[in-house]
Formats: structure tokens, C-alpha cells, sequence
């Protein structure tokens, strides 16, 4: 096939174009457009050259669309807006203004791109966003399939649950479509594994058979987890119930995830500067998601892993022959010096901003320019997204 002429917005450090590429699809993103500087200079890193707008996408005239003739559009537009612990500002929120441009300028373009991949936060489809999404695909024609994703489903162990949307332009619907519904598995995998969440086209909300298939569908929470019963007389530590331990034990049981190991780098003294000081275990101990090489989950990684630690990301637990419940057993009785003591013993530290790439789905290649900080790289890999996701939606898009 000819090479597709593609259109990256909100460009960010390159994760579409990464996922175009992974696609193996003959292809030339013609521009990436972004504002944010420090990202340009990480994607500008990796795709040298691949012209980049550091511009507004509210800056470029319909003229300049049109110049562009492009077969494909990419984008990844803000979540602030949709995020479920934020304001939900929808359509109100002025970071949504450039994705209603776009919706915008669509219709009058002079030639309609073949293929649309939009991602965003679990929330964007209950959002008036969403809902104005839907009618301007409807009314320029495009055919379209919407799904919420984790990187679990493709054995990968990070819980970062995604919406995603994939159109083409007057072509015949997609053998898989299932109008108003969302799928949260990809079509070629076991359909018995389908979760077909019925949309409200009123609302544009999920509705769920059960409020534990709600749960399931939370970022920080895999949905694929098997519900495995723990062994009776287990023993409870930090400020887990019952049914999060449980649910842990099914990821780390389940043989279909790979485990932690194979995404992380290998240990040496630089690790040092990642480890939590001594004021983070002390002050944070029972709330952190504690992980070890041989785990087969982790929680999804926010802009702020790093610098906050309270639900921002999993933390890694080094010392793997120290048991956690050793050390948690009582340990809320002890002064001060004996926890830290205690606490020490586990060896936590951060993941490295390589084996968030890593997990995330960037190849080795892929780098960061020496000038950006650890907390910096943290705070761009915080605002990407998948690779592996991305790619394999992008070679279902184009069949």
C-alpha cells in the first residue's frame, strides 16, 4: 500500500508515532503538533526528522489542514477534563477547546482523513465530549468502534486502563463493530472474555451488570484479575482488606501477565538515588503499592510519580527475600527509629524512568535527551500511553 500521510496532535514524547512504527505501516507522519516544550525536545529526540508545530492546534487555519491532505490523524487530546478524581470540567474546561476545534474543522476539510485513533482517560465516555465526538463521526460518514483497554490484555504487567476510539471513513463497519457498546478486550481475543458495557447514547455512560465489574474498570485495578479466595488464616498487613489481597494474588497467580523482571533494569549503584527516603517510608509505609520482580502487576503511573508517592504509581520492593508481612506485623507499635529500621530492610525504590518506558511499551532505542531531569522524565512518561496498545489498534484500523 502506499505510504499513509499522518497528522499527530498533541504529540506529546512521540507514543503514536512510536505505535505507528511498531504497526510495521508504510507511513510518514507529514507533522507533530505540540505545546508543550519539553516534551518537543524528547520527541524531537527520537523523530529528528519528523516536522514539529510548536503551536496551538487552535493556530492552524483550515488552510494549513487542507495543505497537509492527510490519510490519518492521530491524537491523544488532554484528560484533565475527563480525569475521574479531578473537576470534570467536560467541554466547560478550557484544555478542552482545541479538541473541539478539531471537531470543529473536521467537516470542512477538503479532503476527510481515511482513519481516525483517538486516546484518552476512563471517564472521556461519559463525557459531552465523547458525545460530540460521536456526531461529528456520524455526520462526515466514518464508521467507528470504541474500547476500554489496560496493557494487561496484552500480558503486559501495568494496570493503565484507557478509552480508545478507531474510525474509518465511508468504508464498511468493521467486522467486529458492536454499535453503542465498548469493548474491553481486542476482537481476535476470546469473545467469552468480551465485556460489552451497553452505552447510554443520552448520557454517554457505562452502565455495568454488576457494581464489581465497575470496580474492575478503575485505572489502578486490573480488570483482567482472577478473584483467586486467599488461603484461610492469612495474615492481613499494612491497611489491605481482604478483597484487595485477594485480588492481587489473582494477578500475580495469573500466567498469562509477564512478570515485573522482564521489564526492569539491572541492578547497580545508580539505583541508589532511586530508593524512598527515609521521611516518604516513615510517613507513607502503609499506603504504598509494594511490588517484587517475580509480581506480575503494577499500578498505573502517574505524572507525579516521583515527587508524590500516595497513588501515584507502585513502588518496587528490592530485598526479594524479606518477607512484607515481617515486616508490617506490628510494626505501628514501634518507635520511630526501630519502623525505619524495619522498613529499610525492604530495599523500596522508585522504577526507573526506563522501566516505565520499558513498561510502557518503548523499545531500548528510544531515549531521553541528558538535559531533562528524572523528575521531568517522570512527568512525560506520566502523560503517555501505551505503545503495544496503540500499535495493535492501529493494524486493526487498517485491516
Amino acid at each position: 500500500m502506499a505510504a499513509l500521510r499522518v497528522l499527530e496532535l498533541y504529540s506529546g514524547i512521540g507514543g503514536m508515532h512510536q505505535a505507528l512504527k511498531e504497526s510495521c505501516t508504510p507511513a510518514e507522519v507529514v507533522a507533530a503538533v505540540d505545546v508543550n516544550t519539553l516534551a518537543n525536545e524528547v520527541y524531537k529526540h527520537n523523530f529528528p526528522s519528523t516536522p514539529l508545530w510548536a503551536k496551538t492546534i487552535e493556530g492552524i487555519t483550515l488552510k494549513e489542514f487542507d495543505r497537509l491532505s492527510v490519510d490519518m490523524i492521530l491524537m491523544s487530546p488532554p484528560c484533565q477534563p475527563f480525569t475521574r478524581t479531578g473537576l470534570q470540567g467536560d467541554v466547560s474546561d478550557p484544555r478542552t477547546k482545541s479538541f473541539l476545534y478539531i471537531l470543529d474543522i473536521l467537516p470542512r476539510l477538503q479532503k476527510l482523513p481515511k482513519y481516525l485513533l483517538l486516546e484518552n482517560v476512563k471517564g472521556f465516555e461519559s463525557s459531552s465530549a465523547r458525545k460530540e465526538l460521536l456526531q461529528t463521526l456520524q455526520t462526515c460518514g466514518f464508521q467507528y468502534q470504541e474500547f476500554l483497554l489496560s496493557p494487561t490484555c496484552l500480558g503486559i504487567p501495568n494496570s493503565r486502563l484507557r478509552y480508545f476510539l478507531i474510525a474509518k471513513h465511508h468504508q464498511e463497519p468493521f467486522s467486529f463493530q458492536a454499535p453503542g457498546q465498548i469493548l474491553t478486550r481486542f476482537p481476535d481475543q476470546d469473545l467469552e472474555h468480551l465485556v460489552e458495557n451497553k452505552v447510554a447514547d443520552k448520557v454517554g455512560e457505562v452502565s455495568s451488570s454488576s457494581s464489581s465489574e465497575e470496580k474492575n474498570l478503575d485505572p489502578n485495578i486490573d480488570p483482567d484479575c482472577s478473584g483467586e479466595i486467599l488461603p484461610k488464616g492469612a495474615f492481613l498487613f499494612k491497611l489491605e482488606t481482604v478483597e484487595e489481597m485477594e485480588r492481587k494474588l489473582g494477578q500475580d497467580n495469573d500466567s498469562s501477565i509477564q512478570m515485573l523482571k522482564d521489564f526492569l533494569e539491572e541492578e547497580n549503584e545508580e539505583m541508589s538515588h532511586f530508593f524512598l527516603p527515609p521521611k516518604s517510608l516513615l510517613r507513607y509505609a502503609f499506603l504504598l503499592d509494594i511490588v517484587n520482580p517475580s509480581c506480575r502487576r503494577s499500578t498505573c503511573f502517574t505524572k507525579g510519580y516521583g515527587h508524590y508517592v500516595e497513588g501515584t504509581g507502585s513502588v518496587l520492593q528490592t530485598a526479594v527475600d524479606v518477607q512484607l508481612e515481617s515486616v508490617f506485623k506490628h510494626i505501628e507499635e514501634l518507635p520511630a527509629e526501630e519502623k525505619l529500621m524495619k522498613l529499610a530492610t525492604l530495599k523500596l525504590r522508585y522504577f526507573t524512568p526506563r522501566e516505565i518506558a520499558n513498561l510502557h511499551g518503548f523499545p531500548p532505542e528510544f531515549g531521553f535527551p541528558d538535559k531533562l531531569t528524572i523528575k521531568q522524565c517522570y512527568r512525560l512518561l506520566g502523560n503517555s500511553l501505551n505503545v503495544h496498545l496503540v500499535a495493535k489498534l492501529i493494524s486493526i484500523l487498517l485491516g
